[in-house]
């Protein structure tokens, strides 16, 4: 079953699953640092960052497979796109996090977005 996903991955889509599977993974075996990207006006911050984690491995499922891959790398594109003010609160509060850090994570954002519509872009028409 693998071998016939992969073998439809491009090199391009196939990084942006992988990078959003391990980010989503890691928000369940190491979810403290994700804890001070949410405001404190959102509440408990553990749910938003165990939310934010399903998102990111079912968009990392969604790019994995052909025929889910246009819409998923769309919906890649809007999450990470939904999650920058997190980025924002952090360098505007960035807690035990220097500063320089939280701020130089900010212009990173746009390439990553800039990366999902891109591979939404390239799939091909037959893919979702």
């Amino acid at each position: 079953m693998l071998a016939g996903v992969t073998a439809h991955l491009s090199s391009s889509s196939a990084r942006l699953s992988a990078l959003l599977a391990g980010s989503g993974v890691l928000h369940f075996v190491a979810p403290k640092p994700y804890d001070r990207l949410i405001p404190p006006f959102l509440g408990r911050p553990r749910p938003w960052v165990y939310g934010s984690g399903i998102a990111e491995l079912m968009c990392a499922t969604a790019v994995a497979l052909p025929r889910s891959r246009r819409s998923g790398a769309l919906a890649s594109a809007a999450l990470l796109v939904a999650i920058f003010p997190g980025n924002i609160w952090m360098a505007v509060e960035p807690g035990a996090v220097p500063r320089w850090l939280a701020v130089t994570r900010l212009p990173l954002q746009a390439p990553l977005v800039l990366w999902a519509l891109r591979v939404h872009r390239d799939a091909p028409n037959g893919e979702n």
